[in-house]
């Protein structure tokens, strides 16, 4: 029987880019469709963006549906994946499905913004089931760098789905089961229409790798070393704090968390059942009774965060830990393309205070979290998709998994960007729309966008400097007396500094005569003919044109 109803796909944020994951599915009648969104994620700014350290997609398109949006649906608990939430769903207030471990990061998010999210929050056993009425979806508990990754089965009018979510084939995993190949394989020969999948590592040769090889090496390197052992790594990844643990008893040493992130998520595990057999960490504050020898700190901060733990460990300024000459730093992370400089710097200053460093470049003390090419294979083997759609990984990636389809004889590899709508079903595979898909800025406790004034001005600000100008006005519309001059952020030394104003004062009193101050019309123009000839000034003598504003103070 004809069906008129469609499956619809539109990213709005992980496709041509990493990080800000958030996918949509549309199912229904045209222009009649239940939308779901898997995932809701952020991803971290840089340096050009003064003041902004975080940013999300711009979710506009989904507001528009939020009538028609029936849940949200959250396959793991990385930030990039669900650190948006908090943002983004007050507007959508629907239900958010996640499974255990993963639903107690994002109750604990809500509840640092003071929001109760208990009545939205659907727990969800590891590979169980979500019944959204015609809209039926399975999880399916994979590996990756997190407890309780799930990949998504979606069936909907008899056609099935496949999201992977972040994974990887782990064959040894410390924590949680191996990838079920028999599951996997079950699933492809139901049929699957459309596989979603992670784009990462598609570069990649061979195998990831596995957590259990990490935990060999570590212990290796915990063997040798005489002092105090710093490791850093992403407090996400259980399995590494895992690995810490146990390499730390068999080396008879305790382990001390440093940091907030590490500790929330070494307190949500312990929660939701993991870590039952290793011991209790040691506080920091109680750490100097233990001899040097004998304790081991895991740390936040190993992409060099400014607030991270190990940023302030390394400039000396964290109030409970102090390292010396011939202690042990591991950064058991992989450096995120864009780090290096903070990374480098870091490791500079630690060398050079007779600090041993220990990271990817010189010894195995990290495997990613996603998949290598052989990986791949098998992935495509067991689910056998018509249509592959790359996600999760910049252009250059979403292109190499594109070809890699290809190579696979995949009936129909489809390239995608953030806001296209690609009609999965009926017929052919196919872009039908382009939808808004910009991002938003998390700026204090609101969210502006890239065109912000706010952050026009800051960007100015920082680059050019700020002028200031107080004017003091009498009540007959008269400079009352020498106008208050604060400069900031720029290239002068004292001397320069007070011939400036001097030259900047006597411009005020000149452009001011030809202005009434009593006069609303006059005044404007008085504030722009002003502003145009001080900046003036500051690029003659500085070559900068620093921000400027200009107060009235009537008296």
């Amino acid at each position: 029987m004809k069906t008129n109803n469609e499956i619809l796909f539109c990213p709005l944020g992980g496709s041509g880019e990493i990080g800000a994951n958030m996918n949509l599915y549309g199912f229904g009648e045209p222009n009649h469709h239940k939308w779901i969104i898997v995932d809701c994620g952020i991803t971290f700014a840089e340096d050009s963006l003064p003041g902004i350290d975080v940013i999300i997609p711009d979710p506009d398109f989904i507001y528009q549906k939020k009538n028609d949006c029936i849940g949200i649906v959250i396959t793991h608990g990385h930030e990039d994946h669900i650190g948006a939430l908090v943002h983004i769903w007050p507007k959508l207030k629907t239900n958010i499905y996640a499974t255990p471990f993963t639903g107690a990061l994002i109750r604990e998010k809500f509840k640092e913004r003071r929001i109760n999210i208990d009545d939205y929050l659907k727990i969800i056993p590891l590979n169980g089931n979500i019944d959204l009425e015609l809209i039926k979806i399975t999880l399916v508990s994979l590996t990756h760098s997190i407890l309780e990754p799930n990949a998504l089965l979606i069936e909907y009018d008899k056609k099935n789905i496949f999201h992977t979510g972040d994974w990887k084939c782990d064959l040894h995993p410390i924590m949680g089961d191996n990838i079920n190949e028999t599951k996997l394989k079950t699933i492809g020969d139901k049929g699957v229409l459309a596989m979603i999948c992670d784009s990462t590592n598609i570069f990649t040769e061979g195998r990831s790798g596995s957590e259990k090889d990490v935990n060999e090496s570590m212990l290796r390197i915990f063997e040798q070393q005489k002092k105090r052992i710093i490791v850093t790594t992403f407090a996400s990844n259980a399995a590494r704090m895992l690995t810490v643990f146990k390499c730390a008893a068999r080396v008879g040493r305790h382990v001390s968390l440093v940091g907030r992130s590490m500790h929330r998520i070494f307190n949500t595990a312990k929660l939701c059942g993991y870590f039952s057999d290793i011991d209790t960490p040691i506080d920091p504050r109680d750490v100097k009774k233990i001899s040097r020898d004998k304790i081991v700190y895991l740390c936040t901060g190993s992409q060099g965060e400014p607030k991270g733990a190990m940023n302030r460990i390394c400039n000396q300024d964290h109030p409970d830990v102090d390292i010396t000459s011939d202690d042990t730093v591991i950064f058991s992370s992989r450096i995120i393309p864009g780090n290096e400089k903070k990374l480098y710097s870091m490791h500079n200053i630690l060398v050079r205070r007779g600090i041993n460093v220990i990271s990817e470049e010189n010894a195995f003390i990290h495997v990613s979290g996603h998949p290598g090419r052989e990986e791949m294979h098998e992935m495509y083997d067991w689910i056998r998709p018509q249509i592959s759609v790359p996600v999760h990984g910049e252009h250059r990636h979403l292109k190499e998994h594109y070809n890699f389809a290809k190579e696979k004889k995949i009936k129909q590899p489809v390239l995608i960007e953030n806001g296209d709508v690609l009609k999965i079903f009926p017929g052919k595979a196919e872009i039908i729309n382009k939808v808004n898909s910009g991002k938003l800025l998390v700026d204090g406790n609101k969210l502006i966008d890239e065109e912000s004034t706010s952050l026009r001005d800051r960007k100015n600000i920082s680059f050019n400097g700020l002028m200031d100008i107080s004017l003091i006005v009498s009540k007959d519309g008269n400079i009352d007396r020498s106008p208050l001059i604060n400069l900031r952020g720029l290239p002068i030394n004292d001397h320069e500094l007070n011939e400036i104003k001097y030259e900047i004062e006597d411009k005020i009193f000149d452009v001011c005569k030809s202005f009434s101050l009593n006069n609303k019309k006059q005044e404007l123009s008085l504030l722009d003919n002003l502003k145009k000839s001080l900046r003036k000034i500051i690029q003659f003598r500085l070559s900068k044109k620093p921000f400027t504003n200009i107060n009235i103070i009537r008296l």
